[in-house]
């Protein structure tokens, strides 16, 4: 498992974008495309591979103003890892 420091970045085999038609954030790979809710998007626009995970909890909460997030957020990580969307 993962420590709660590394810094996640998005697996080369996908490309995360704004996709006007949908008005939402995509997941673009080979075989399709995965629709984005915004926290998700907010999420994996700041896994860049050199943010660490809790400077990216603490950029959400200073974004957002909001306090707490980082059980959601671990958990999202943990989850778009698992789906090979993250390494």
């Amino acid at each position: 498992m993962e420590t709660t420091t590394a810094a996640p970045r998005l697996s080369r085999l996908f490309r995360l974008q704004w996709e006007q038609a949908q008005l939402a954030y995509v997941l673009l790979y080979p075989e399709g495309m995965v629709k984005l809710n915004g926290s998700a998007a907010e999420i994996l626009k700041r896994c860049d591979g050199r943010s660490a995970l809790p400077d990216i909890v603490a950029q959400l909460e200073q974004a957002f103003n909001a306090s707490g997030l980082d059980a959601d957020v671990q958990a999202f990580v943990a989850d778009a890892r698992q789906r090979g969307w993250l390494v």
